[in-house]
Order: structure tokens, then C-alpha cells, then sequence
């Protein structure tokens, strides 16, 4: 109604007035600026009170970087001052958003200079750093003479060059003192090396020198007695003596040379971690320290902070202390630290990959190997693993790619020897059946095993005798793993041997032993009282809700008597209370499954195995060997125990003796390249112009075995070869030979192709039946004819005896065949007539010796050919004559030849032996095609052609080339091969308009990048205006689908509200993807309501420490919508996101972790 008030009022002076109201001059500017501009309902965003207008501040503009400069000439002999000269400077105007350069200036912003922006370049990997070819000053400056770098043919592979060449030292110059004393030989070793250094940074292929190559194994049996001396004043000082393989690595690290540490758990590879930080914070570097998941980096953040002070932490959810020295984080914050081109990547000296064997990780491998190859040149690589057979391999191709060393230090070693066992007791009596399997000295004891048999079997007919036979079982009852359980702990508690971790392939059965332990206290009154004052003590900060859930109460009832459970179903601040307690010795038997093995070094007296089977995802299977060393690591502590005990428990039955064996003594697993393509990886190296992607792949991992500068070094060779062959005349007549070349060529491959797939059928082999003409090809005989007389039984290797027609003399194989030796390429199919007598011989023949099969047959008897041929090998009958039925066959096989010699007729695959594949059916086709259009070409009529002589020159030609195409082949892009998905995932990206067609990364590209899964499906929804009707609290429970993989029982879909019901069901395809999982999301969406956390776990049968990992994980991809959100310009649906992370930001999920305070 304010709206026409003022009108009102008008009428009714207009009323009043008898000529209406008197003329005004309105100034129209005026009323413009104080209606528009001064207005506060006209501009609610702006403080226009304190608004100042300053129009000339429209042309301020910030002044350009100069790029060039003045510099002084100078007398070189007085220093006087002669004259000023303009230089150009480098490395000007360059910034994060253009350069890939540690010339950059840092970037100002604070808020990125941790973690980096999408909009910064990465720092250049060395990896893309390409060698100079022009531009070396030969002469240095102030010099008359400098040195030539033309190649003068010295790097040669079969040439052995002196330190001495290498140095360009003339030898007659030396003084004969320096030879006779040896020192000479220390000064060019010493110089040597240097130049050796040089040669590596330098890119220069160190294999043709005859050096080492980039993977150096080092020998940690050979003492190391000056080590005190070549480190007078190390860095970080243990209270104990080092191990020598510990003091090679801290040798290599004071050289700041990369190394690879393969060793046990518990070996005491940690001290080569805590030395590179000790060495980085003396140098006032920094470091970071690397693990796979956050759990791991938690425990390093305590035990590192408590060793060194200045320690950092970086997770998803926690930043503490980010500008200390040392930074420990996972390896998915170090690739996009790397991608978006973090400043602490300047200041960074050593990156330490702690658990590497994680790289064979199907899902997360790939991000080991990114950020390798995205590593800096300045920053040396330290690698911590379980032992692994191909470490060599592994560290060849990190050096390869990183143009340095990598030191493989690796050591089978224990500390604390383990005594492997087999327990089959389950009562009282039977307590103590325990049987050796494997001694400390790793000796696969048999007769520990066949007593366990017997064990087992005795007990098994005492059954029987009482209560009858009955079906084996491989599954236990609950009862019966309840006897067995009790059995060993009370077993092992009379011993002593606890600590006891038992490993356990199934969180429900982990949860079962425990409960099933109800009768069972370990714990004196005195560790009863420590353990409850411990336990309130670091639940304190929980609120009281909280601190009732039945998880914790449950886990306080086990922890007081000694028993605790560890899986990724316990809620997170317990696991930390179970592994502080465990460490310190209060908790007697851990039920855990295998992540408790990947972790701070947390050794048992024990450790047990439920069983030697798991799940990996797709179906059951026998523990590896890598898994189970692993695992098996964990019993024995260094200092206290002299040896470690594992026992395996034989439940239903004894294990397989083969399993057992290659369980325990076989190899470990391999480290393999898991190395795959992702559209983050893409849009990363695509938005900067000089990365790319077929680079990254070609230096992947899987790729290791392109030696990419040997097969330069060869292509340079075979270019020269080229040059050198004379010119093929191809002339008149002549024009069409290479034409004729490549037509026989590829006829040739395709009737041994044919041939291939005939005798690789039913119908084929039935037709080499005894009596059958072949023709004969191998290192003895060409296009010979030959009488198959015997056919082996062995489908695997199948072989044929046969007479064969030869030359006189050439029985043995001992003549010359130069129609096969000089001319294998060519097509001939004209057939072997001996030019004197002809001779036969008996051969067993393989499948790849009979190059075809005729029509025709021959009646022979066979048994008293091959008698009559063996008892003419003797050497009294060897001049006996053949008997009749030798000659017979050998007069009539000369009598085909003869009266075929262009070729005899051979059985038709198609239509004789009915072979009706499309290969087989095209490629007879494309054979009678290639043999009409022979009589087409101009050259075999030219007078100069000689087919002979002619195919020598163009084979030889040829050949060459063939290889030189090869090679350039391997070397280039089109070998790569992921490079087929890398066309069509970069199809995917045009058609969704993440780039461009020529490759640029549009606003969704950028968008995507922000998001590290569900990349294309997030950024989608977003640019879908999907998110955006929904409130806070739905588009979280929404979200909550991509984080949630566990599987469950309870259905909610009927309780959604409609919002989400139709997100997810509705006609938008890129959503669809989210029904399969909507049942779950109702735990998410109650959560924003204000409801404790303990009615909400109830709403489920999800485990609580599943629910609250969701959680966490949900809570990252709300702040990655968010942030993709503000690059888009959607303020409110930032906003959203906002209020959604901080409204599930509450409780026990995201209490702060008991390692980090």
C-alpha cells in the first residue's frame, strides 16, 4: 500500500489547486543518483554510505614486469666503469597461473599456498624436462679454449673408455709420482664420479658408458666399520646401534641419493624415515611423509610430533601445524598438492612412500604412481616396503624416469625369528596339540604336519566309535569355535605367550570370538584399574549420549577383561583406544582383521589365524604369501622375545600341505603396475599446455619396459644402415617392384596363417593320417615332398614320422638349402627335385614343419619302412640298399615332384576339410586374390629382373626398414596401450563439454577438477541445476550415495521425501545411478535432524564405524561440491553445502582423534 500513497496524496492537492500545480524543473540526474545509486533498497550489497566515486581509479592499472635490464661493462684489468648494456631477463611476468617454473614468484594468497588452487600450473616434473640441443656455450667466458661437443663416434657399446677419455686428461702429461702411488687413480675416481653425476642430471644415457645403471642394489653384508667416521655428526642419534642395512640408508641419505628400503615388519624401517626429517630440519628443508590411509597417518603424526616437535598433519577433514617442517598426510593430498602446484613443493628435500607394496592396490595404486612421475627434480624419493622380489625392477623404472639413482637396500632378516605352528586342540584335554610346522631357520617341518593329521584323525574315529560317522564339514558351529578359542588363550596364558593377535577375515566373526569369550578374564585387578581409568579418560570429551552407545559399552566389558575387537566397524575413537592400550601391553587377545597389519610398528608375543582363506571382493581364496608374511610380521618383540610364535588354527581340518607350503615359503607379491586412466588425471594435464597425458602413460609403471633411448640409440644405427644400401632401381619395367615385394610378402604370411589354422582343427589333423603327401619346410628341407608313416598319440605336442626326399649326401641335414637359407621371404611354392640321386631320410616332423597338405596318398607299410631305415643307421648295414618298400615310396614321391613341379594340388580348407570360420573363409579368399594378381606385375617381365637377385637387394632394403618402422613404432604414442581409452574417454569429455575439440579445459573441466570420484557424475548434477531446489539437509543425504558401498538389509525408499524419490528415479539419466543405493540415505538425513547419534545408528544394521566413516567422507564431498559451486557463481548452493557440513559436523563422528591431542 506505500506504493500508492504517494499518488493519493497528489490528487488530492491537484484537487485543491485551481490551475493545477506550478511548473517544476526536475533535475533528472539528480533524481537518477539518488533513486539508483543512493538508495540502499536499490543496492543492498553495497555500504553505499562510506562510498566514495573515484573515476580516474577506472585507468589505474598495474605497471607491466620489466624485461630487460642494464648491465655495467668494465675494464677487464682496471675495473673501470666503460660503458651500460641492455640485457633481456628471463623468467619475467611469470606467475602460478602461467608458469610451470620454481622462478615463479610465490603465490600471495595464503589460503593457497598449502594446498594449491586448480587455477595454479603443477612445478615441472623432471620427467617432462627435455634435454638441450642448442644453445651450449662451448667456450666459458674469460677462456681462449673450451671444449667441442660434436659426437666424434667415442660412445660406443663395444668400446671400453677410461675415466681418463672421459675426463679429457692426456695421460702423457701425468706425473709418473701420481701413477706409481696410486693417488692418480683416486683423484680420476673422484672426478670420475663427479662427471658421472654431471652425466645423469644431464640426461646422457649412462648404459652406453659401461656405468651402472639407475637401480643399484647395495651389498648390506659388507661392514660398514668407518660409518662413525664418514658421519662424524649425524643428524638424529639413536640410543642403540643401527642395523647395517639401517646404516647404508643413512649413508645414501647424507649423500641425498634416493633409496629403497625392503624389509620385514618390525625390521626398523622407520629409522630411515626419522632420519631423512632430522636431515631435512638441519637443513631447514622440509619433508613429507606419506601413508595409505589416514589411520596410519594419525599414529606417525603422534609418534613423530613426540621425536621431533615441528610435525604437521594433513587430511581430509584436519589441518594442524601446516607450516612445520615435517608433513605427514595420505598420498591423495600429495597428488593435488602437486597438481595444483602447492608452494611447499619449493621448500620440499625428501617425499617419504611408506607401505609402497600398497601401489598394487587395484583402486588406489594409480596415485603412487602419479605422484612419482609429478615429483619435482629437487625432491628425493624415499621408498619403505614389505620385502618384494622385483625391488631392482621396481626402483629402474623410478630412476629412469627421474634421471637418478635409487640405492635398493633390501634385507630378508628378521629381528625376532618366527616358529610357525598348527594347532588342532578344542578342549581341555587336547589343550596342547600343538605342532611345529616351520622352524626359525625357515625349514618346512613334515613331521609336524603328519602328527597334526593324526590328531585330528584319532579324535575323529573316537567320534565315530560313539556317535557314528558323519559328513566333513567345512564350517564350524559357533559352540565349536568357542571350544577352540578357549582351548588356545587358556593354552597360551600358562605360557606366557600373550600379547595375542588373532586375525580374523570376517568383522562378524571377529565381533562373535570376542562375545563368545564372556567366561574368559585376563586382566589383573591393577591393569583392570588402569584400563577403566584410560577408558573414561579418553571418552570424557564425548557427550553423555555418546558414551552409551552398545559398541562402547560393549568394548569396555571386553577391554576390562583383556579382549578387544579392531575392524573398520569400530568406531574410530575406540580403535584408538584398543591400539594405545594394546601397545602399552593392557590388552591380551585382539580380535582384528587384516588392517590391523598395515600400521605403527605394534608387535604381539602371538599372532593366530582364524584361517587361511578370504575374501578379496570377488570370491574366496588362499592368503598370498606377501599377505601372510605380512601378518605373520607382527608376532614377536624385539627386545623381549627371542622368538615369535604363529599358530594356524585347524578347526574343520588339517590344511592342504601344498597350501601351506607356498603360503609360507613362496614368493612375495610382485609389485605391478596398477596404473589406469581417470578423468581427474586428464583434465589435470590437460589444462596445462605442456603436459600430457600420453606422457604420463608412456613413464607409467606398466610401461617400464620402453627403453626408450636404447631403441633411439638403435633407430640412429639403422638410419645410417639405410643411407649406406645402395638405391633399388625402380625404373621403367622396374616401377612396380616394391609393389610386387609387398604383394608376395603378404601372400607368403597368409598361406602360413592358413596353414596355421588348418592344422590347428579337428578336421585338419584328421587328414594327416598315415599315407598322406605333405610338403616339408624347415632348416633341412624346402617345399620337400614327404610320406607320413606314424602319428604321435599326444594332442599337446603333436609330432608325425615321415619319409622325406632329399639330395645324396644331405640325409643328416649337413647340405646346403638355398632356396630356404637365402630366400625365406619369398612365396615359392615350386617343389624340391633333387639335381642327382635321390635319397630319402626318416624325420619326426612337428606341426610348424608341414606347410601343406596334398590331395594325394601313398600305400605304404610303415612299420617296415622305419625298421628297414633304423637298421640301416647302424653303422655295419649303413651300406646296405634300402629295402623295397623304401624305394617304392621314394620313387613314387620323386614322381610327383616331377610331374608337379610348379606345386601340387593341396587339400582346399573350405571346401575339403569344411572349415567355415570367417578367418578361414577370407582368408582363402584373400590368398587366390594375391596369387591371380602376381601375373599383373610389369617387373617380372623386365630383362634386368632376377627374382633372386632382386629380392636380395630389396629384402636387405627392406628388412631395415621393417625394423626401423618397428622401432619408431615402440617409441612413439601409438605403442601406448591405454591410448585407445584415452581417445574415447577424451570423446566423452568433448560430447559433455568438458574441453574443447582442440583440448582446452572448459568451466565443467574446471569444475571436475575439484572433485576427486564421481567426478562426471557430481559435476553434472550440478550443472543439472539438480542440487539446487533441494534444502541442505536433502542434497547431503542425495550426496550421501557416492560414499556409501556396505551392504545392508533394511529398505527405507518409502520414507525419502519426494524431492529425492524423484532425484533418483526421475528422467535425469546421469542420476540414475543413485537408485541402486537410496535405501541407505535415510541414516543421513536424520542425521540433520536433531537426534542423537545413538537413535540414528539404531535405524540401521550398519556397523557404527561404517556409519561414521560415511560420514566423514560425506562431509569431503560436501566441501568439493561447495567449492565447485564458488567457481561456477552459485553463491546460494555454496552456501548449502555449507550449512549441511557444518550441521553433521556434531557428536562422535567427528570427534577430534585421541593421536592428534
Amino acid at each position: 500500500m506505500s506504493y500508492y500513497l504517494p499518488y493519493v496524496f497528489l490528487s488530492f492537492v491537484y484537487l485543491q489547486l485551481p490551475h493545477g500545480l506550478p511548473p517544476t524543473s526536475v533535475d533528472l540526474e539528480t533524481e537518477v543518483e539518488k533513486r539508483f545509486l543512493r538508495d540502499p533498497a536499490w543496492l543492498p550489497i553495497h555500504d553505499t554510505d562510506a562510498r566514495d566515486v573515484h573515476v580516474d581509479s577506472l585507468l589505474h592499472c598495474s605497471s607491466s614486469p620489466l624485461h630487460s635490464g642494464i648491465s655495467v661493462v668494465r675494464d677487464p684489468t682496471t675495473g673501470m666503469l666503460l660503458d651500460f648494456t641492455e640485457v633481456l631477463l628471463g623468467d619475467t611476468g611469470i606467475s602460478a597461473k602461467n608458469s610451470m617454473s620454481l622462478q615463479r614468484p610465490p603465490n600471495p594468497n595464503p589460503s593457497e599456498s598449502l594446498r594449491g588452487s586448480n587455477t595454479n600450473y603443477p612445478f615441472l616434473p623432471v620427467t617432462y624436462i627435455f634435454p638441450f640441443t642448442s644453445g651450449l656455450l662451448t667456450v666459458p667466458p674469460g677462456l681462449k679454449v673450451g671444449m667441442d661437443f660434436s659426437d666424434k663416434g667415442l660412445w660406443t657399446p663395444a668400446r671400453r673408455i677410461s675415466h681418463s677419455k672421459i675426463m679429457g686428461i692426456n695421460m702423457e702429461l701425468v706425473s709418473p709420482l701420481l701413477l706409481s702411488t696410486g693417488c692418480w687413480n683416486i683423484a680420476v675416481e673422484t672426478c670420475f664420479h663427479s662427471a658421472t653425476r654431471a652425466l645423469v642430471r644431464s640426461g646422457t644415457d649412462v648404459g652406453r658408458l659401461g656405468l651402472k645403471r639407475w637401480a643399484i642394489p647395495v651389498d648390506i653384508t659388507s661392514p660398514c666399520d668407518d660409518f662413525y667416521k664418514r658421519i662424524p655428526n649425524p643428524a638424529f642419534k639413536y640410543p642403540f646401534e643401527l642395523d647395517m642395512f639401517q646404516k647404508q640408508a643413512v649413508l645414501r641419505l647424507e649423500a641425498h641419493e634416493s633409496v629403497f628400503v625392503a624389509a620385514h615388519t618390525s625390521a626398523g624401517k622407520t629409522v630411515v624415515a626419522e632420519y631423512a626429517i632430522a636431515l631435512s630440519q638441519k637443513h631447514m628443508t622440509r619433508t613429507i611423509y606419506t601413508s595409505p590411509i589416514k589411520a596410519l597417518s594419525n599414529q606417525k603424526f603422534r609418534d613423530f610430533k613426540t621425536t621431533f616437535g615441528d610435525v604437521g598433519l594433513l587430511t581430509g577433514d584436519v589441518q594442524l601445524s601446516p607450516e612445520a617442517s615435517c608433513l605427514i598426510m595420505t598420498t591423495e593430498i600429495l597428488r593435488s598438492m602437486l597438481y595444483n602446484g602447492s608452494e611447499v613443493i619449493r621448500d620440499l628435500e625428501w617425499v617419504i612412500f611408506d607401505e609402497v607394496h600398497y601401489i598394487n592396490d587395484a583402486e588406489r595404486g594409480v596415485v603412487w604412481e602419479e605422484v612419482l612421475i609429478m615429483l619435482p627434480d629437487h625432491v628425493s624419493i624415499i621408498l619403505l616396503s614389505a620385502t618384494v622380489p622385483n625391488a631392482v625392477e621396481f626402483s629402474e623404472w623410478i630412476g629412469r624416469i627421474k634421471k637418478k639413482h635409487i640405492y635398493v637396500i633390501s634385507t630378508a632378516k628378521r629381528p625376532v625369528p618366527l616358529e610357525h605352528y598348527l594347532y588342532t586342540g578344542n578342549s581341555t584335554k587336547t589343550q596342547k596339540e600343538m605342532f611345529l610346522l616351520l622352524d626359525p631357520t625357515g625349514n618346512f617341518q613334515t613331521k609336524g604336519y603328519y602328527s597334526a593329521i593324526d590328531a585330528k584323525k584319532e579324535r575323529t574315529s573316537k567320534h565315530a566309535q560313539s556317535f557314528g560317522t558323519k559328513n566333513a564339514s567345512q564350517k564350524t558351529t559357533p559352540n565349536q569355535d568357542r571350544a577352540v578359542w578357549l582351548s588356545l588363550l587358556h593354552f597360551l596364558s600358562q605360557r606366557q605367550q600373550t600379547p595375542v593377535v588373532a586375525f580374523t577375515f570376517s568383522r562378524t566373526r571377529c565381533d562373535d570370538n570376542a562375545r563368545s569369550l564372556a567366561s574368559m578374564d585376563l586382566t589383573s585387578s591393577v591393569e583392570k584399574s588402569e584400563i577403566h581409568s584410560f577408558f573414561q579418560k579418553s571418552l570424557s570429551r564425548l557427550r553423555g549420549g555418546d558414551r552409551q552407545l552398545p559398541q562402547i559399552l560393549l568394548m569396555r566389558d571386553l577391554l576390562k577383561r583383556g579382549i578387544a575387537v579392531h575392524h573398520s566397524g569400530i568406531l574410530p575413537i575406540l580403535k584408538e583406544v584398543i591400539e594405545m592400550l594394546f601397545s602399552r601391553g593392557l590388552v591380551k587377545v585382539l580380535f582384528a582383521t587384516e588392517t590391523f597389519a598395515m600400521g605403527v610398528n605394534m608387535p604381539a608375543r602371538t599372532v593366530v589365524f582364524d584361517s587361511i582363506r578370504k575374501h578379496d571382493g570377488t570370491g574366496f581364496r588362499n592368503l598370498l604369501p606377501g599377505e601372510y608374511i605380512q601378518m605373520a610380521g607382527r608376532a614377536g618383540r624385539r627386545g623381549l622375545d627371542a622368538t615369535g610364535t604363529v599358530i594356524i588354527l585347524c578347526k574343520s581340518g588339517v590344511h592342504d600341505m601344498g597350501d601351506l607350503h607356498v603360503m609360507m615359503l613362496g614368493k612375495p607379491t610382485v609389485l605391478q603396475s596398477q596404473f589406469r586412466l581417470t578423468y581427474t588425471m586428464i583434465l589435470n594435464l590437460l589444462r596445462v599446455e605442456a603436459l600430457r597425458v600420453t606422457d604420463m602413460m608412456r613413464r607409467s609403471f606398466s610401461e617400464s619396459h620402453r627403453d626408450t633411448q636404447a631403441h633411439e640409440q638403435q633407430i640412429g644405427q639403422l638410419k645410417q644402415t639405410l643411407s649406406s644400401l645402395p638405391p633399388l632401381d625402380t625404373e621403367g619395367q622396374l616401377s612396380d617392384l616394391l609393389p610386387y615385394y609387398y604383394t608376395v610378402t603378404e601372400l607368403r604370411i597368409t598361406a602360413e596363417a592358413l596353414q596355421c589354422a588348418v592344422l590347428g582343427s579337428v578336421n585338419g589333423l584328421k587328414a594327416l593320417s598315415v599315407g598322406r603327401v605333405v610338403v616339408v619346410n624347415n632348416k633341412q628341407h624346402f617345399n620337400a615332398l614327404g610320406v607320413l608313416l606314424q602319428v604321435s598319440s599326444d594332442s599337446v605336442n603333436r609330432t608325425f614320422t615321415a619319409l622325406v626326399i632329399c639330395e645324396k649326401g644331405n640325409e643328416e641335414g649337413g647340405g646346403d638349402s638355398p632356396n630356404a637359407s637365402a630366400f625365406p621371404h619369398l612365396y615359392n611354392t615350386a617343389l624340391f627335385i633333387p639335381e642327382g640321386p635321390c635319397s630319402h631320410t626318416v624325420q619326426k616332423l612337428k606341426l610348424q614343419d608341414v606347410s601343406a597338405i596334398t590331395v594325394k596318398t601313398l600305400k605304404v607299410i610303415p612299420d617296415r619302412i622305419i625298421d628297414n631305415y633304423n637298421k640301416r643307421q647302424q653303422p655295419r648295414f649303413r651300406l646296405d640298399p634300402p629295402g623295397q618298400a623304401i624305394s617304392t615310396a621314394t620313387q613314387e614321391l620323386l614322381r610327383l615332384a616331377e610331374a608337379n613341379p610348379g606345386g601340387v594340388v593341396t587339400l582346399d580348407a573350405v571346401n575339403d576339410l569344411q572349415l567355415k570360420s570367417v578367418d578361414v573363409v577370407e582368408g582363402t579368399m584373400r590368398l587366390r586374390l594375391l596369387q591371380d594378381s602376381l601375373k599383373d606385375f610389369n617387373c617380372i617381365h623386365s630383362p634386368t629382373f632376377s627374382e633372386q637377385v632382386c629380392f636380395l637387394r630389396v629384402q636387405e632394403r627392406m628388412s631395415v626398414q621393417e625394423e626401423l618402422d618397428k622401432l619408431l613404432f615402440l617409441i612413439s604414442d601409438q605403442s601406448l596401450s591405454l591410448l585407445p581409452e584415452y581417445h574415447q574417454r577424451i570423446k566423452v569429455l568433448q560430447s559433455l563439454q568438458y574441453v574443447d575439440s582442440s583440448g582446452a579445459v572448459q568451466l565443467k573441466g574446471r569444475v571436475a577438477c575439484q572433485i576427486s570420484s564421481h567426478e562426471l557424475l557430481l559435476t553434472e548434477l550440478l550443472f543439472e541445476n539438480a542440487l539446487s531446489p533441494l534444502a541442505p539437509e536433502e542434497s547431503a543425504a542425495l550426496l550421501s550415495c557416492l560414499v556409501f558401498q556396505q551392504k545392508t538389509q533394511i529398505l527405507f525408499l518409502t520414507d525419502l521425501p519426494s524431492k529425492i524419490k524423484q532425484k533418483c528415479t526421475g528422467e535425469t539419466k546421469k542420476a540414475a545411478v543413485l537408485y541402486s543405493t537410496v535405501s541407505k540415505l535415510t541414516g543421513t538425513l536424520s542425521y540433520f535432524l536433531p537426534q542423537p547419534f545413538a537413535e540414528i545408528a539404531q535405524l540401521t544394521d550398519v556397523q557404527e564405524g561404517t556409519v561414521v566413516r560415511c560420514i566423514q567422507r560425506l562431509d569431503e564431498v560436501l566441501k568439493e561440491v561447495r567449492q565447485a559451486a564458488r567457481i561456477v557463481g552459485d553463491s546460494v548452493l555454496g552456501s548449502k553445502m555449507e550449512k549441511a557440513s557444518l550441521a553433521i559436523r556434531r557428536d562422535i563422528v567427528f570427534t577430534a582423534s585421541l593421536y592428534t591431542h
